[in-house]
């Protein structure tokens, strides 16, 4: 059994029931469930595609992206969907190719002479960070083992792989510096989450709350306490089968009184995600690119707003957890590959995720 790994869903392309799904991510949600089912999948720069018509978690960290079963599919769609929307002004931070043809990045030769990174530490190898006792992080044997073979792809076909390019944050001693040490805050109580960004939390209040607003008066529920109150009202029709903890948490944010904590957050996110993440591994080591095994890094994307391109790389054995009846067999599950970069670096990913993808065509269809 597989976790859906996010809102989205990519079931239906991976079945071949249709062509392409898009999936819309605020933290792993595009990324994520591609990984599940052995999907390509293209996660924006915040801003390339807009962000109107969907419903919104944060504006600080929601985008939508295609979810395909070839690099091509996902270049076609990625066409299609991204480019400037009056509707939402961030759409004018990259600029879009000509014509908006994100095929033209097809290159089955982009990996030759291209300086490909590793972050290992927490990514590949679990740690202990600061302030904590137990290690974190880090991926399983057979994931290790499938991910040394992709490597090993990459540098035949001309890649060179710096090995380890560690994202500075991660390395940080400091627990108020190193980026494991501050996760997104989730639940409650309020007042005992300082060491977690509330960024979620307080753009859910806002941006969330605002489209309930925009509803108009025939809308049932006009806000997140109208929403949380009629869900413990109708519980019996299953409204509270999962809980509803985050809507409390984000219903609790005072979007005057925390706006101070919020913006502070905000700034720690982006320095641990991009100007002492990304942009600081990718600059010392002078890389086009970041390397992961599967969805690892959602997180650390999703906060910095940045572009990453997922590729299938076949499948691994994992243990069968939490244990199963007897005579339950469980299969192997989906591998992937995803090639991060800075903002609007989407035509070199496309680019080096297609050149894998050629070297590789590791995708393993899904089978009754």
């Amino acid at each position: 059994m597989l976790a859906t790994g996010g809102s989205s869903s990519g079931v239906g392309t991976a079945l071949s029931f249709w062509a392409a799904s898009v999936g819309t991510e605020t933290s792993g949600s595009i990324m994520n469930p591609a990984a599940q089912t052995g999907l390509v999948a293209i996660k924006p720069t915040v801003g390339r595609v807009s962000r109107h018509g969907v419903i919104p978690i944060t504006a600080d960290q929601d985008t939508p992206g295609p979810m395909t079963r070839s690099v091509r599919d996902a270049a076609i769609l990625f066409g299609a969907i991204a480019g400037p929307d009056s509707k939402d002004p961030a759409t004018t931070r990259c600029a879009p190719p000509p014509g908006n043809d994100y095929t033209a990045f097809l290159d089955a030769r982009a990996l030759r002479g291209a300086r490909l990174g590793v972050p290992r530490a927490f990514y590949v190898d679990a740690i202990v960070p600061p302030g904590a006792t137990v290690a974190s992080g880090g991926l399983r044997d057979a994931q290790k083992a499938r991910l040394a073979v992709a490597l090993d792809a990459l540098r035949a076909a001309g890649a060179v792989v710096v090995d380890p390019a560690d994202l500075p944050s991660v390395l940080d001693r400091d627990p108020l510096t190193n980026l494991v040490a501050f996760p997104i805050c989730t639940i409650e109580p309020r007042g005992e989450d300082a060491s977690c960004s509330t960024v979620f939390r307080y753009g859910m209040k806002r941006d969330f709350g605002t489209w309930l607003a925009s509803l108009g008066a025939s809308a049932p529920v006009k806000s997140l306490a109208e929403l949380r109150a009629w869900n413990t009202a109708h519980a019996k029709l299953g409204t509270l089968r999962y809980g509803q903890t985050l809507l409390d948490a984000s219903d609790a944010i005072d979007l005057d009184a925390d706006r101070t904590r919020y913006e502070a957050d905000r700034a720690r996110d982006l320095r641990l995600t991009r100007a002492n993440g990304i942009d600081a591994a990718l600059a010392e080591h002078r890389l086009d690119a970041l390397v992961f095994a599967g969805a690892g890094a959602s997180d650390v994307t999703a906060r910095a707003g940045y572009p990453s391109v997922m590729v299938p790389f076949g499948l691994v054995e994992l243990p069968a957890e939490p244990p199963y009846p007897a005579g339950f067999a469980a299969r192997s599950s989906p591998f992937a590959i995803r090639f991060t970069g800075r903002a609007c670096d989407e035509p070199r990913l496309i680019a080096l995720a297609y050149a894998f993808e050629q070297a590789t065509k590791a995708r393993v269809p899904p089978r009754p």
